[in-house]
């Protein structure tokens, strides 16, 4: 052949590989995007309760220990889903799982639109939580054991993008309700009921879409190993990885990763220091410190604390509806440096960032003098203090908040990642949990207060990540079994 002939054969298979990446790639972004709909539902849950705080107050009478007991309920059924989600769904799989989460968060949805009492709407919102729990659990696992080891990063945020954009809907969605009925969201919806059981009730209509797209997404292909089931695995593999001879390599890896076929149980995450493995607990702490920064406080009671701080209604949902723009628009910016710059970097970025922001807030309330027993902001610290606000969502958002997912979702092993991956979201629910249900009382006493914790908590992620996280860009699922400890943190990416 001549050198001609050899030069256009070598760009024709060049082009055809680069055909055969492009289409693996796309089926990958459209799996990791199926199955980070369970993030949209954690998401919209998460902000719903945000435009009804003020109308379950008025409407069930509740004193600020109970409204925050209320709003934070759903947590703790997220913490059970979490808990149980990884050992689930290595016993009956990932999708089993999904869909069944999409079912239970439906009659959560009705149950807390016709919610007859604080106690009523109180055990609905658990049973939704148990939903998103486990929601919370199968995505990050499922996305990170489908996706190639170069997009795992740009895929795994999807959950966190999925996230925002449901905290982004529920918003719009409660300020367009609120705005259509005739006194906000403590008055009646033009098609009858009260706005905030409107507010509720739509949250059906993504559960019902997750549990569609749950019906026609494969099974993950490590799970299937797991199972014996190498052919199903190979013909998923085979559209992910576009190449067949990587994917009987692959299907070796993987058998050599999980080592055993026995099922996988909570004690398999012991270790010999503090009870468990220093991946888990490293896992544990991300998550945590992903909580105690205090950002589900602008979610969950965004509007209510804009409001207390001289805002309008309609203007204070408003502000919680920019807020969740810049949730949005932080998001795709981290999706875009994941996977150039690194996990690390973008996590001390952010924790700095958080931790001065979350100051300026600290000090903006602490100094603002009390008027009816809230804060009242003036011309200087409110603008001061709605900026520093939206820094620090974008501070989160562009980094903690997609990157401690990206991590949970692969950072573990393959034998051992449904269960500790399990383990880690349990305690951020929890976490979550502590962080919403002592607010109010935080507030009673002082905004500052309550800001300055934040600060000190964010500041200390700073400190953890610094000293104890390790790099996980580009290294396959199989490999990280290495990951031991911070002194792989400068190790170069696998290839």
């Amino acid at each position: 052949m001549t050198t001609e002939g050899r030069g256009a054969a070598e760009q024709a298979a060049e082009h055809a590989a680069d055909h055969a990446e492009g289409s693996s790639a796309a089926v990958a972004a459209m799996l990791a995007g199926a199955a980070a709909l369970g993030g949209f539902l954690f998401g919209y849950d998460s902000s719903v309760i945000n435009g009804t705080v003020d109308a379950l107050r008025q409407q069930f009478h509740l004193n600020s220990f109970w409204i925050g007991f209320v709003v934070s309920s759903a947590l703790l059924g997220c913490a059970v889903g979490a808990w149980f989600a990884g050992p689930l769904a290595d016993r009956i799989g990932r999708i089993k799982v999904m869909v069944g989460a999409a079912v239970i968060f439906v009659i959560s949805s009705l149950g807390s639109a016709l919610a007859f009492s604080a106690a009523d709407l109180t055990f609905w919102r658990v049973v939704g939580g148990i939903a998103i729990g486990t929601a919370s659990v199968i995505a990050p696992a499922y996305i990170a054991e489908i996706a190639p080891a170069n997009l795992r990063g740009r895929l795994g945020s999807l959950q966190q993008m999925a996230i925002v954009l449901g905290i982004f809907a529920a918003l719009v969605v409660n300020y367009v309700i609120a705005r259509m009925s005739d006194g906000g969201a403590t008055g009646t919806f033009p098609w009858g009921g009260s706005s905030w059981r409107w507010m509720f009730g739509v949250a059906m209509l993504p559960a019902v879409l997750y549990g569609v797209v749950s019906l026609v997404i494969p099974e993950s292909p490590r799970y299937l190993v797991k199972k014996g089931e190498i052919r199903r695995a190979k013909q998923i593999l085979q559209r992910l990885a576009g190449h067949e001879a990587d994917v009987d390599v692959k299907i070796g890896r993987i058998l050599r990763s999980l080592a055993t076929d026995r099922p996988v149980h909570l004690r398999d995450l012991r270790g010999e220091r503090f009870g468990l493995l220093p991946i888990v607990w490293i896992g544990i702490l991300l998550s945590v410190f992903q909580q105690f920064v205090g950002i589900n406080v602008i979610f969950y009671y965004g509007t209510t604390l804009w409001h207390a701080a001289g805002f309008g209604e309609n203007d204070a949902m408003l502000t919680s509806v920019i807020n969740s723009m810049v949730n949005v628009g932080s998001t795709l910016i981290a999706i875009a440096l994941v996977d150039k710059v690194g996990r690390r970097p973008l996590l001390l970025f952010g924790a700095g960032l958080m931790a001065v922001t979350l100051c300026v807030m600290a000090v903006c309330f602490a100094t603002a003098p009390v008027v009816d027993g809230n804060p009242k902001l003036g011309h200087v610290a409110g603008p001061v203090a709605l900026v520093a606000a939206n820094l620090y969502v974008f501070g989160f958002a562009s980094t903690w908040g997609p990157i401690v997912w990206v991590m949970l979702g692969e950072m573990f092993n393959n034998f051992i990642r449904a269960s500790a991956l399990a383990v880690a979201a349990a305690a951020q629910w929890i976490a979550n949990w502590l962080i919403t249900v002592t607010f109010p009382w935080l507030s009673g006493m002082s905004l500052g207060l309550a800001y300055g914790l934040y600060t000190a908590f964010a500041a200390l992620a700073f400190v953890f990540v610094w000293r104890s996280v390790p790099e996980t860009k580009g290294r396959e699922l199989e490999d990280m079994d290495k990951l031991r400890g911070p002194e792989h943190r400068r190790q170069p990416s696998a290839t």
